[in-house]
């Protein structure tokens, strides 16, 4: 183990190895990587555990500075561990580069299909004595790292000595069509809201995706289209969202001698913002971690947006509406225009068209619960509705939950403290 310092915090790398398929723990092994944090001047102290589980699916646990956001309240009274889910951080690595290791696209989808909630939440359980001695620890999720934690209160509630999850209560039992089928609706008014604001970008938005529709132009690889550029709409959902993609579209073009085009710099920002290079789990099995029985996922975000024309680019640059940016979808065409999932194209469509996954949720484990669980279910939150959530936490014995719309998705970092410290409050009964 590496222990270094940061200002207020003592950091130490700890790598962990588990099995691929928890079923089979004397097969294939892979590696877990967990960054523990504990206040400067109480690393020799017996501290209680707390577990992040980041968003996603795909991402690493969020890299801090010193004592940034959440994690200066939870140093207050806690050793925590900021795990780096398996397949992404410093994690056994699973992308473009990677992924050929295992074989041909029948290999890699086979593989990914254990980078799944339970498998996440087995890892933990593996590694939850490792660090406490079999203590029970509190976990934090957010977003997926909250679609985790109920599997956690499914399947070894044993490990849990609280749960606090912030914009991630999910359905017990809906397809991924039911998720998009409400998700879409919730896009178009973030959409409306960001227009009200900045109506200047009406304008601004049709011209980019008109220019973007003649000219196809490329960037480091990346095919700039109509429909990538849609898919800024992601931004929208969290708290300076609307703000970050309204200084994107204000720099698009420059005059050059040919004429006016779209600037190297809102390319480069378009490819950076869209890229899923760092993060080519999120679109591999996104719509997996819905994944229930027989019935395939086969492409839902793409198959439901049918249903709301109203979304489609080639028809608002035909009329003279607005044009709607999309949100947290992932469709075919992300594995063309993206250089980093370009070679996953068959990958994606296997695990698209894969039945048998298993059920995620236990709704009597549930309904029985025994573990304090505080829930910040964040109001017309873009990303995870807020009626499948409030239905989930009616099902959840015990579950307290904060409704609020002062934060959008990512309260927990922009809310600093706060967010953290009133959900400490609700599970000990003090709020």
């Amino acid at each position: 183990m590496t222990s270094y310092r940061q200002p207020g915090v003592v950091l130490t790398d700890h790598r962990f190895t588990v099995p691929l398929d928890h079923s089979d723990p004397g097969g294939e092994q892979i590696e877990v990587y967990g960054r523990e944090a504990v206040a400067a001047g109480r690393a020799g102290e017996k501290l209680p555990w707390l577990v992040y589980l980041e968003g996603g699916p795909g991402f690493g646990a969020r890299r801090f500075t010193g004592t940034e956001a959440w994690l200066g309240r939870a140093l207050r009274e806690f050793r925590v561990l900021l795990l780096d889910q398996r397949g992404t951080g410093l994690s056994t690595p699973a992308n473009r580069q990677t992924l050929p290791l295992r074989g041909g696209p029948r290999e890699q989808a086979d593989y990914l299909a254990y980078f799944r909630s339970d498998a996440i939440v087995r890892d933990c359980e593996l590694i939850r004595p490792r660090l406490t001695g079999g203590v029970p620890w509190t976990v934090l999720g957010q977003s997926f790292g909250g679609f985790c934690a109920v599997r956690y209160l499914s399947s070894a509630p044993e490990g849990l000595a609280a749960v606090l999850i912030t914009g991630g209560l999910p359905s017990l039992d809906a397809h991924a069509d039911d998720v998009y089928r409400a998700a879409y609706p919730r896009i178009e008014r973030k959409v409306a809201a960001h227009y009200a604001r900045y109506p200047q970008d009406v304008d601004r938005a049709r011209a980019i995706a008109a220019y973007l529709a003649e000219h196809r132009p490329e960037s480091a690889g990346h095919r700039l289209t109509p429909e990538l550029f849609q898919s800024l709409g992601i931004l929208l959902g969290t708290g300076s969202g609307s703000h970050q993609l309204h200084y994107l579209l204000e720099n698009a073009f420059v005059r050059t001698p040919h004429g006016t085009e779209l600037s190297d710099t809102f390319q480069e920002a378009l490819r950076s913002a869209t890229s899923f290079a760092g993060h080519p789990l999120y679109a591999l099995i996104h719509e997996a971690i819905y994944g229930y029985g027989e019935r395939p996922t086969g492409w839902s975000a793409e198959r439901v947006r049918t249903e709301f024309p109203q979304f489609d680019a080639a028809a608002a640059l035909a009329g003279d509406g607005p044009l709607l940016f999309t949100g947290e979808t992932v469709h075919p065409w992300h594995f063309d225009v993206d250089p980093a999932l370009r070679p996953l194209r068959e990958t994606a469509e296997l695990l698209a068209q894969r039945t048998g996954w298993p059920a995620l949720y236990d709704p009597e484990r549930l309904a029985a619960n025994q573990v304090p669980v505080a829930a910040a279910v964040y109001h017309d939150d873009m990303y995870v509705d807020t009626e499948h959530s409030l239905r989930t936490a009616a099902a959840i014995r015990g579950l307290r939950t904060w409704v609020t719309n002062e934060y959008e998705h990512d309260g927990v970092r922009a809310g600093g403290p706060r967010v953290l410290d009133r959900l400490l409050a609700m599970v000990r009964g003090e709020a």
